[in-house]
């Protein structure tokens, strides 16, 4: 059976994160993604951190491998004449291009949408940015660069994470590149599907300051609502929320009605919390955290291990987690269960073990994973198989420095 996405072929210009993240998902899936790369440097996330080195002596970055598995490697110097014009070849027959490159570059190169699509109207092609570029959504900021910091910050995560009374703090994962690549590979798959009704792609727009904005929609629709700016740390509307300091270490629950307050102080003991003045409802309890409320709740936690807090809530039905770090999550008997973390080959280190698709089809084989691509690995394959160049050709490109 043919994975949902076989036979999509994409090229992509992508570097460090949004641009990879949203190619990988689409070759996990069984697209051929083509990644193109500046001849001998590539895409920049080759050489961060952390660096792992092989039985032979060769160097890998663990940063790189972490978004690019699935994918072929194509040099291919988009400065040069030669360079753009193969570049417009593999894209006549390709059903994808992605790019993440600075906003306008490739649009100067003579390789942006308008372009690529006169000779391919059945081009899909989608532009990942900081801010946006498509003609007629411009804004102030549309030739900004980005990174992910900037647009959690700009676009609220910053503001509504941390303790109250404590600085703004980044979610302490890459959101803004990471939830960007997945809306991106949505607007793909969006794309291909009303193809199929068309016959003709489309441009898409893909933006991190976007993504970031949607992300914080609870802060914005509660500004919008009531004129209200939501606090770190300082939650107005449902209460108990948050992380709770137990014997060893801490937990995370929320209670959102109240059904769940009577289960939760009946688990704990405390049934005479119910109903009595400042916890009638959730905007009360938390008026009341600050306060007498707050502390009686920390002094039950704290008495208590995370196992036991997290039995004794679950029992009742209390929505419920303990505070993971990456070797638990590593040891989670239901992540295994999930066949979430895969072992990818990789031709340096023999074997690496990463996040594997969170999604799963019952109509469709397991996800692809296969390695992540030394930098030119398929230049040659690629050039002889989609455009059928001889050897002598590929030869004088390489002599040439196009390839």
């Amino acid at each position: 059976m043919d994975k949902p996405l076989a036979g999509i072929a994409v090229l992509s210009c992508e570097v460090q994160i949004a641009g990879p993240y949203c190619t990988m998902m689409l070759g996990d899936q069984g697209a051929d993604v083509v990644k193109v790369e500046q001849p001998g440097t590539g895409d920049v996330a080759r050489n961060v951190a952390p660096i792992l080195t092989g039985e032979q002596g060769e160097q890998r970055s663990g940063y790189f491998l972490r978004f690019n598995r699935n994918k072929r490697s194509l040099t291919l110097n988009l400065k040069s004449d030669g360079g753009r014009e193969v570049f417009r070849e593999l894209a006549r027959d390709v059903d994808v291009v992605v790019e993440n490159f600075r906003p306008g570059l490739l649009d100067e190169l003579g390789l942006g949408y308008d372009e690529l699509s006169r000779e391919n109207p059945r081009l899909v092609y989608a532009g990942i940015s900081g801010f946006g570029s498509m003609a007629g959504f411009d804004g102030p900021f549309s030739r900004r660069p980005a990174y992910d910091i900037v647009a959690q910050a700009m676009g609220g995560v910053m503001n509504t994470c941390g303790q109250a009374g404590g600085p703004p703090t980044w979610a302490g994962t890459a959101l803004g590149d990471v939830v960007t690549g997945m809306n991106a590979a949505h607007a793909i798959a969006l794309a291909l599907f009303q193809r199929e009704r068309t016959g003709r792609g489309q441009r898409l727009d893909v933006a991190m300051y976007d993504t970031i904005v949607a992300l914080s929609e609870r802060a914005m629709t509660t500004y919008s609502l009531t004129g209200r700016v939501l606090e770190r740390g300082r939650e107005p509307f449902m209460s108990p929320w948050g992380p709770f300091q137990c014997s060893d270490g801490w937990v995370a629950l929320v209670i959102a009605t109240e059904r769940d307050w009577e289960r939760f102080c009946g688990a704990i003991e405390r049934p005479d919390l119910v109903g009595r003045e400042g916890t009638s409802s959730g905007p009360e309890r938390a008026s009341s955290m600050p306060g007498w409320l707050g502390e009686e709740l920390d002094s039950w936690f704290g008495a208590r291990t995370k196992a036991e807090v997290v039995g004794t809530l679950l029992s009742v039905g209390v929505p419920i987690g303990p505070v993971q770090d990456a070797k638990e999550i590593f040891e989670c008997p239901h992540v295994a269960a999930r066949e979430l973390l895969v072992d990818v080959p990789d031709p340096v280190l023999g074997s690496v073990r990463l996040v594997g698709s969170p999604v799963k089809l019952s109509g469709s084989p397991e996800p692809v994973t296969g390695p992540a691509p030394l930098l030119g690995e398929h230049t040659g394959e690629i050039l002889r198989g989609r455009l059928g160049y001889s050897e002598e050709r590929i030869a004088r490109l390489r002599e040439e420095g196009v390839v």
